[in-house]
């Protein structure tokens, strides 16, 4: 390059390229935390490595990233260990209908793979969620046999004779 660095700088730098540099020269880049250390990348090959950690952090499933048909027949899949711990029908059937409701609406206008969505069955959940729930009570224990009364040794009769 011929001429004089400053004007090539000027022609091709960047706005944001320029307040980097300039940010760098007064130092405002020294003492980061973090300075000097390894970064925490994956030992394979991950495109989305930088997802999947941000999600880890902030608590997030990675079904987040699912397409819609897809998250919405995994949550089919789990609905029976979702209302396990429900305290009555009435609440196992609002779970079930509105997952019913998203379902609707994504088959009415589905983005996504298309893959095969059965809307799910509130009578059927409702059962199974009864079956596992008398399955989970312990077992009624057996009524005890009533004491039998003994006599004490000193208010015993003596056989006669």
């Amino acid at each position: 390059m011929r001429g004089d660095p400053e004007a090539y700088r000027r022609r091709y730098e960047s706005r944001v390229d320029e307040q980097i540099r300039k940010a760098m020269e007064a130092g405002q880049f020294d003492d980061l935390p973090g300075a000097g250390k390894p970064l925490k990348l994956p030992s394979q090959h991950d495109e989305n490595w930088w997802i999947r950690s941000k999600l880890r952090t902030e608590g997030v499933s990675t079904d987040a990233l699912l397409p819609p048909s897809l998250r919405l027949r995994k949550e089919i899949e789990g609905l029976d260990d979702a209302v396990r711990d429900l305290r009555d029908e009435e609440a196992v059937r609002e779970v079930v209908a509105d997952l019913d409701r998203r379902v609707v609406d994504h088959l009415r206008a589905p983005s996504g793979p298309a893959v095969p969505i059965r809307r799910p069955s509130a009578d059927a959940v409702v059962a199974r969620w009864r079956e596992a729930r008398a399955a989970s009570r312990p077992a009624p224990r057996p009524a005890a046999p009533p004491p039998v009364e003994r006599r004490r040794w000193w208010r015993r009769r003596r056989p006669a004779g």
